[in-house]
């Protein structure tokens, strides 16, 4: 076996299965996919569900709330297990205690059971903490943003197959002769199946890092004491912030883009479910590209070039937004979903072209602080959905705001140039392996 097997990548070869750091790459992805897919399983089959329990609207913003609350403290949780037992086993842990409640979600029969299933099932979001992290350990530092971009964007393209794809299962399961009450109880089995048999690929095709796993390489990060003086960093809370209103949007949109279809443009559950997942589809590539221009704009222009393009990409999105709010009909509002989807994706992806420069030290941490932020996003802006006094049109102008506001707060932030982005990749490694 050649040396460069036992180092980070250099070079992304995005269509290879070659060397565990590929198997890693498309494994990792995949598994955040599927958990993205069982997370928001619920979210297009909703209208169907709101009827069937009879929800209020304050009920349906609280399981909103909830479904990325919850992620929160997962997250945290998750990204110091990554520096403790190692991404593989965090994954495949993660995915089968998971696939529970995403399985069993279909026997709640009251507003208070389906909380509680919502709520359990909020933690496999995440599982993005892990592919960010697993991501970084298996390239080189002059594309870890781009590989970092590339996973977290095809893993939240799974919000929008579910969006397409959970309304034609369930159509499916009502075609043969099942009720929509049931139907929709079933369907949610699928994406619970799909959790298990990722597991067992992250089991048998993955390593933690293109060493070996932690146990092979003696890995002592579980005996180390957590440095929380790196809470003291602004710039962890710059870049926490400004996940909360990119993927923090993202994850709200996810929740409530069909619901606003159907109860504004009046149209059926599988055609919200299509136009809803147009928004998670634009992952396909709009987060790699954020990335990788990042990446590009960090060899000329260092971190602070970063930290511009990051404030550009959400101010852009923020601007977006209120023109979707202000749309009329529905092709204007696909069209304008479509731009501020485009420069939302980016600006996550630019993001985590950061986030592994902060502190090499403690990147398991910083990632799950940062993609707890996003969550808290969500959480909070679920509240306006839940609002009886404030319709969606409104919330997402307040949105919109609020995105331009924490543009400019990336922007006056002083991201420095890290000498170490420069420095070879064993020596990288082994500095977030110490």
């Amino acid at each position: 076996m050649s040396n460069t097997s036992y180092k980070p990548l250099e070079k992304l070869h995005v269509f290879s299965l070659k060397g565990v750091q590929m198997k890693t790459f498309h494994i990792t992805w995949f598994m955040f996919f599927i958990c993205f897919f069982g997370w928001f399983g619920l979210a297009p089959l909703m209208p169907t569900i709101r009827g069937d329990l009879h929800l209020t609207k304050s009920q349906v913003g609280n399981l909103i709330i909830i479904s990325v609350s919850t992620t929160i403290i997962a997250r945290l949780v998750i990204g110091k297990l990554c520096d403790n037992w190692g991404p593989r086993k965090t994954a495949i842990r993660l995915l089968l205690a998971g696939s529970l409640p995403v399985m069993l979600v279909g026997l709640a029969h009251s507003y208070t059971s389906l909380l509680i299933f919502r709520g359990a099932i909020g933690i496999i979001g995440a599982s993005f903490v892990i592919t960010q992290y697993h991501t970084s350990m298996m390239f080189a530092p002059a594309i870890k943003g781009t590989a970092n971009a590339f996973t977290g964007g095809w893993g939240n393209l799974g919000g929008g197959v579910t969006n397409m794809v959970m309304p034609l299962i369930f159509a499916v399961i009502v075609g043969f002769g099942y009720t929509k009450e049931e139907a929709w109880r079933y369907a949610m089995i699928v994406p619970g199946i799909l959790m298990w048999l990722t597991a067992w690929l992250y089991a048998k095709y993955t390593k933690d890092t293109p060493m070996g796993n932690f146990t092979e390489i003696g890995h002592q990060a579980s005996k180390k004491k957590t440095d929380w003086k790196i809470l003291s960093d602004w710039r962890i809370w710059a870049l926490t912030a400004g996940y909360a209103t990119c993927f923090g949007v993202e994850i709200t949109f996810d929740n409530v883009a069909s619901l606003h279809f159907v109860d504004s443009f009046h149209l059926s559950l599988e055609t919200a479910g299509l136009c809803a997942g147009i928004f998670g589809g634009m992952n396909l590539f709009a987060r790699a590209l954020g990335g990788f221009v990042s990446d590009k704009t960090g060899k000329k222009y260092g971190m602070r070039g970063k930290g511009i393009f990051l404030a550009c990409m959400l101010l852009l999105e923020g601007i977006g937004l209120l023109f979707f709010a202000a749309a009329g009909t529905l092709v204007l509002a696909i069209t304008c979903m479509l731009i501020f989807a485009l420069f939302l994706k980016m600006a996550n992806g630019a993001t985590y072209g950061i986030v592994p420069f902060i502190n090499k030290d403690n990147v398991g941490l910083i990632s799950g602080i940062v993609g707890a932020g996003g969550n808290c996003g969500g959480m909070i802006f679920g509240f306006l959905f839940k609002s009886q006094s404030i319709t969606y049109v409104q919330a997402f102008n307040y949105i919109g705001i609020a995105i331009i506001c924490v543009s400019l707060i990336v922007l006056i932030t002083k991201f420095r140039k890290p000498a170490f982005v420069i420095e070879t990749s064993e020596e990288e490694l082994a500095g977030v392996l110490a």
